[in-house]
């Protein structure tokens, strides 16, 4: 298993969700945190998910 951060931030730049997760590929961290998420009701803020090497598999802005 690998851990990914998930961050979001709201227009002024301060951060609204800063987690880690585990996930065993980028394809299922990728759903994961899309769902998280989801479930925490950011999808339009600006977010970012990013591999333990620091590569981002989601982003939104």
């Amino acid at each position: 298993m690998r851990t990914y951060a998930l961050t979001v931030f709201d227009d002024s730049g301060e951060k609204l969700l800063d987690e880690s997760f585990t996930a065993p590929t980028d394809d299922e961290a990728k759903t994961v945190g899309q769902a998280r998420l989801e479930e925490a009701g950011f999808q339009g803020h600006t977010h970012r998910c990013v591999t333990p090497e620091a590569k981002l598999i989601l982003f939104h802005r």
